[in-house]
């Protein structure tokens, strides 16, 4: 069995593109709190690859931009490719749902204010709660670099 459940926020607006044959896809990495603490007891963040396909590319789109609160739920897929003599490996999730948990106005609304590494804070815990204020993000700095190394095509 092949399936991923993932809720975290989007690191930067996903950016739509279409296939030869004209079908819509949308990439975008996703921000995941790891459930438990380091040796110094921070918490660290995993950074995961997301691909959607079709009307569902569209929708987030249309609707998410960087920072938006989303859950995925998908599979794993693994692929290569070679670049510059070298061969490339890859990890993806490819979704097969994804539910934005934040209205598109909140999310408006939270980008409008001052932007800090703290406010993509999210506690895997508070799901059940609203409380969102540990500072996950703190010992990253002002930016979050992701080479196209990263990136599958």
């Amino acid at each position: 069995m092949n399936k991923v459940m993932l809720i975290g926020r989007i690191t930067r607006d996903p950016e739509l593109r279409y296939t030869s044959s004209n079908i819509p896809t949308v990439r975008f990495t996703l921000a995941v709190n790891r459930p438990f603490g380091n040796q110094n007891g921070e918490r660290e963040t995993d950074f995961i690859n997301i691909v959607v396909w079709r009307k569902q590319a569209e929708n987030v789109k249309k609707y998410v931009t960087k920072g938006s609160l989303v859950a995925v739920e998908g599979r794993i897929q693994t692929g290569s490719y070679e670049k510059d003599g070298q061969r490339i490996y890859t990890t993806d999730v490819v979704a097969d749902n994804v539910q934005f948990l934040e209205s598109k106005s909140q999310s408006q609304n939270r980008m409008q204010e001052e932007v800090t590494p703290a406010d993509f804070a999210f506690n895997n815990d508070s799901a059940q709660t609203t409380d969102m204020s540990e500072e996950v993000f703190a010992d990253f700095g002002d930016s979050i670099e992701i080479s196209d190394d990263d990136i599958a095509f």
